[in-house]
């Protein structure tokens, strides 16, 4: 059976997820076969793995960096918002419905089987199990029934490190508040605690921290500087959506959509040289781009209903009169779109209309679609005509199905069922269910030749790094930050000495 250690913080955003993957980078390297595991998870951010199950995109990158392929185990639930008080709550990678947060504090008391199950199996495979918890384990109005922080640690009995972020500032309070919120066992199972997101000089940290440590009786184990990496963030928390940047010689435009759902799906695009790749939030930050994309989102009622009080609507409709592109990419796809319907409630039973832009209907049906995609583009017309052929491989989740009424198909695809014509192009309206799409070199070349074209700018060869190549590269820098940073020689130790409460 498996050794384990659990990652813990005392917020949500206090970097566990990036900790939990550099130990599973540093694990790897130093000769185990590792795996990640988080029990339950609360994210937009999902991705369908080969076996066609949904998982966060967290244990995804956590599996990347144990140099393994990940699978639903890693993850058995995950809480997918749809609004303030519902989710879509998937287990073991399928949907099992839309519950309001009463509903799913109830329901969970009857998931501790399935989590404990998915543990199993992976601690039976695996040498060293990295687990993250989510949140806070002080939320004690949840400690009934908890499955995620403490009462998993019980559940397999785990060691923790508990993670503090500096960033936000008081990280000696709320370290020291959290683990006197936890019960006298809960607290014997906190082995370390780690600082987070340091900056500046370690020394003005000292006093601090010989306090800390003799108020809590539990050692720090290391102090993090900030690092900026480029890897796959899990939330709307993260940084990038909310960084500015000055247009660059092409730009573009994403919308921030308050519900906004895998906006991985961009990062290819940024960090290349001479474009900026800009979130919106407001029509005053729209400006004039050469492309607009409409992101994927969980609440495609919402999000057009926020479209249009925030005047982006009509700022999306005046850049395509322009004859400038737009992409839609799932949710952003069907909201280019004329009516949509929701006849059982997979987000707001009832019916919407799109922005217009295409013709095509949509209607939310119960099944979800889930499965890995490879294919190409077809013969593009207009402005992205530079996309014509070019190879993609990506993936779909969605429940709504589209039907194109008058624009022509985008993408040829090609899954383990069989192949299909799917998304639309109308003039320099483009749109499609595959996330991932510009992750490939060849549609990220034709894109920006086409956008250079436009503007009519000489063609500029970029050099595109293989997309696993430079997480590979990433992942490796996150963990030498973490050798440097932390008590490796403690670390090991916690993790061989006996188990959690049982040390």
């Amino acid at each position: 059976m498996a050794k384990c250690i659990m990652i813990q913080g005392t917020c949500s955003n206090a970097g566990k997820s990036f900790i939990a993957a550099g130990l599973c980078r540093i694990f790897m390297q130093d000769g185990w076969k590792v795996a990640p595991f988080k029990s339950q998870n609360m994210a937009l951010n999902s991705y369908v793995g080969p076996d066609g199950r949904e998982i966060g995109r967290a244990q995804v990158m956590q599996a990347e960096c144990a140099g393994i392929t990940a699978d639903a185990r890693m993850n058995p639930v995950l809480l997918k918002p749809t609004s303030d008080q519902v989710s879509q709550v998937i287990v073991n990678g399928s949907s099992v419905g839309n519950m309001s947060a009463t509903d799913y504090f109830a329901y969970k008391k009857t998931l501790s089987e399935n989590v404990l199950a998915a543990y199993n199996s992976l601690a039976a495979e695996y040498e060293l199990i990295v687990i993250e918890g989510a949140g806070s384990p002080a939320e004690i109005n949840l400690k009934d029934g908890d499955i995620v922080n403490m009462g998993l640690a019980e559940m397999v009995d785990a060691p923790v490190l508990l993670v503090g972020d500096i960033d936000r500032g008081g990280v000696f309070a709320s370290l020291y508040r959290t683990v006197a919120l936890l019960s006298p066992n809960d607290r014997k199972r906190v082995k370390g605690v780690l600082i987070n997101k340091f900056r500046g000089n370690k020394e003005l940290l000292s006093s601090g921290l010989k306090m800390l440590k003799n108020l809590i009786n539990i050692p720090v184990l290391g102090v993090i500087p900030h690092i900026n990496l480029d890897l796959d963030d899990e939330d709307s928390l993260a940084e990038r959506l909310t960084r500015k940047q000055t247009p660059k010689d092409i730009d573009i435009a994403v919308i921030r959509l308050p519900k906004i759902a895998n906006f991985t799906d961009f990062n290819a695009l940024e960090g290349i040289p001479d474009v900026s790749l800009r979130y919106i939030s407001n029509i005053d930050e729209l400006r004039e781009p050469d492309l607009i994309i409409i992101p994927g989102s969980k609440n495609v009622f919402s999000d057009i209903d926020w479209l249009r009080q925030t005047g982006l609507a009509a700022g999306i409709e005046a850049h395509a009169r322009l004859n400038r592109p737009v992409f839609g990419i799932c949710g952003g796809y069907q909201i280019l779109g004329g009516n949509i319907k929701d006849p059982i409630g997979v987000e707001e039973q009832g019916e919407t209309q799109g922005l217009g832009l295409f013709g095509h209907a949509t209607v939310f049906s119960e099944d979800k679609i889930l499965t890995q995609v490879t294919g190409n583009f077809g013969q593009v017309g207009g402005v992205l005509r530079g996309l014509s052929h070019k190879p993609f491989f990506g993936y779909e989740i969605h429940m709504g199905r589209t039907a194109s009424l008058e624009e022509a198909p985008l993408v040829h695809c090609r899954t383990e069922n069989g192949e299909y014509l799917s998304g639309g192009q109308s003039g320099n309206i483009y749109g499609c269910y595959i996330h991932g799409i510009f992750d490939s070199g060849g549609v990220r070349d034709g894109l920006l030749r086409s956008l250079r074209e436009m503007k009519g700018m000489p063609y500029k060869q970029t050099a595109f790094i293989d997309a696993n190549f430079q997480k590979g590269k990433e992942y490796d820098k996150l963990a030498a930050h973490l050798r440097k940073s932390l008590d490796m020689e403690s670390v090991y130790s916690i993790l061989f000495a006996g188990r959690g409460e049982k040390q």
